[in-house]
């Protein structure tokens, strides 16, 4: 993904204002990679400043679906994550890396039908990556299967001092399930789909089968977590998003995307008051789920709720943007780690 430092590669973040830096040092995570001899193939678009979940605000252009990008409704590839879930979605690469803040990690792996995996905040080091919100961003591993993601995680994770929010986290080989997990699944009260059916239908099916296999599953409220899932960008979060380009915003604010634009400079109206107001309330948040929490083994949601096309973002860029995130934004808020697996396709 353009937001890794790559010694004398050209870095962008997909925006014109770094349309010609060139760092002369390497991020710790490819570093890592490089050193276990993985080979570089190259840099990924995504959108500017990883700001949205559609990869439509680059300064390179819009990603290309490889599963329906031709007909005469072609999806968006997801974002902000795009070219990394595409290059593996195509079966260019064995696996890419991508950044996710609210879900760029996961929508994309939706979208191009391979796995995503999110680690935890602070498993892989941030150190030389162009940030969204330092307090929320991971950095993600895009594969076409489960040990694949994870074989490069082993390599690229470890403990950064220069990353103030690195930790030190243990590491365990992967492992076959040997007892009965609980898992929890949004209730049919609070399950959103915004009307698609289809998708319904299909993650219906797929509880199903992890109940055939065994496992025990707890359906409960989702609202707590779609509150928090919504203070991502209805919150001061996006203020820390400002903080990244605050001073480019300022010398050249007509070299960033207007949607780009749009979204960040929100953070103007806001205080420092409302920064404190909107931490108070993700700790509410917070203790409200810890009970039901506790007792899951884990979470199984839908990683997007339903599909948009190329056309709806033309009409509406920030609505579907925000809707990709519906069952992604709480993860991150809540520390929490997560992975986005493929499943049989849906009736459409």
């Amino acid at each position: 993904k353009d937001l890794f430092c790559t010694k004398g590669v050209r870095t962008t973040a997909c925006s014109n204002i770094l349309a010609e830096f060139t760092p002369p040092y390497e991020s710790t995570v490819t570093g890592n990679l490089w050193a276990d001899g993985a080979v570089m193939l190259g840099k990924l678009n995504n959108d500017e400043f990883a700001m949205g979940s559609s990869n439509e605000t680059s300064r390179f252009g819009a990603v290309i679906n490889p599963w329906r990008g031709a007909d005469q409704k072609p999806l968006v590839p997801g974002g902000s994550s795009g070219g990394s879930g595409v290059v593996v979605g195509h079966g260019i690469v064995t696996f890419s890396l991508g950044t996710d803040t609210a879900g760029s990690g996961r929508v994309p792996a939706a979208l191009n039908n391979i796995v995503g995996l999110k680690p935890t905040l602070g498993a892989l080091s941030a150190t030389g990556v162009v940030p969204a919100c330092k307090t929320l961003d991971t950095i993600s591993i895009f594969a076409m299967t489960v040990d694949d993601a994870y074989d490069a995680f082993a390599v690229a994770r470890g403990y950064d001092a220069a990353d103030a929010y690195s930790k030190t986290l243990p590491h365990h080989p992967t492992y076959a399930i040997s007892r009965t997990f609980k898992i929890g699944v949004p209730d049919a009260a609070s399950i959103e789909f915004f009307g698609d059916e289809s998708q319904a239908s299909a993650f219906n099916r797929d509880v199903k089968y992890l109940a055939g296999l065994g496992m025990e599953i707890e359906y409960f409220n989702f609202e707590p977590l779609f509150d928090v899932a919504r203070m991502l960008y209805e919150g001061a979060w996006v203020a820390e998003r400002y903080t990244v380009i605050q001073e480019l915003l300022a010398d050249d604010p007509d070299s960033v995307h207007p949607v780009t634009r749009q979204i960040i400079s929100h953070a103007k109206t806001m205080s420092a008051a409302d920064a404190f107001r909107g931490i108070y309330r993700l700790a509410e948040l917070k203790r409200l789920a810890e009970p039901f929490l506790a007792d899951l083994d884990a979470l199984c949601v839908p990683t997007i709720p339903t599909f948009y096309t190329v056309k709806d973002l033309e009409f509406d860029p920030i609505t579907p943007n925000s809707n990709f995130g519906t069952y992604t934004n709480f993860v991150n808020l809540l520390d929490m780690c997560g992975i986005a697996v493929p499943t049989a396709a849906s009736s459409d």
